[in-house]
């Protein structure tokens, strides 16, 4: 049950970097922070509705650089930790995506080895049981395309100090953002999915050829024996680099 658990967790990172169908072709670079590009969202107010608020959370993950993002390459540092306890399962990690397909890998042996590929149209893990939610359906990727038809925006209560707003496709799928109302950046998200529920919360950005990738971030996945949680710290970033079609094959 464990393992089982901890793969659960690892199985909701793929929204964080999954990207919608692009046109750009240049080489990988290095996800280090670089000088201003993206264009500043329109100020948040109390009275912002929620397309508003969808609105300025896309401009500050770079606008049409996110929605024209053709690939990501990510990759770091993982620690897994079980409910209740303090004492992690250190690992590194490395997520590939290109449009809809989706590669993770998880080394954090001897204790845990991971593996999940989405193909765009099938799930693969080396462990049984688990399946990969289409990446384009849910999380950042849905900001993409909150504006085309089938999508909806509705209110949901702010937390805290975060603004939230819900973004529902024609299938259901549901994901629900809270935005830092200072800078517009996604703070948190939660994904319903299955009957489970993913938390997922970005401590650090860094710009990438226009974009926002979350460096560091934290996924949150709640069991009856309590929650389980995954703190990934991004070492390394790379954008619209070619990633060739074996990368996601399914044997």
């Amino acid at each position: 049950m464990k393992v089982r658990s901890l793969s659960l967790v690892v199985v909701a990172v793929i929204t964080f970097t999954s990207s919608a169908i692009a046109q750009k072709t240049e080489p990988p670079k290095d996800g280090k922070a670089q000088a201003a590009t993206i264009t500043a969202p329109s100020p948040i107010t109390d009275k912002s509705t929620p397309n508003d608020l969808a609105k300025a959370a896309l401009a500050a993950m770079g606008g049409d650089n996110f929605k024209k993002m053709k690939s990501s390459f990510v990759t770091g540092s993982v620690n897994l930790y079980a409910p209740n306890q303090t004492q992690s399962i250190p690992g590194s990690f490395a997520i590939a995506t290109a449009g809809d397909k989706v590669r993770v890998d998880i080394n954090a042996q001897p204790a845990f080895v991971f593996k999940d590929i989405y193909d765009g149209v099938r799930s693969y893990s080396n462990i049984p049981g688990i399946e990969m939610p289409a990446p384009s359906k849910f999380g950042l990727p849905v900001l993409a395309k909150f504006d085309q038809p089938g999508y909806t925006i509705s209110a949901i209560p702010d937390k805290k100090k975060l603004r939230g707003f819900r973004i529902v496709d024609s299938e259901g799928n549901t994901t629900d953002y809270y935005l830092d109302p200072a800078t517009a950046r996604i703070s948190e998200y939660v994904i319903p999915y299955q009957g489970y529920t993913f938390g997922s919360t970005i401590s650090k950005f860094a710009e990438v050829d226009g974009v926002l990738i979350p460096m560091n971030f934290t996924q949150r996945f709640e069991l009856p024996v309590g929650a389980y949680f995954a703190e990934y710290k991004a070492k390394s970033a790379k954008l619209n680099g070619p990633i060739g079609d074996d990368v996601f094959m399914i044997q």
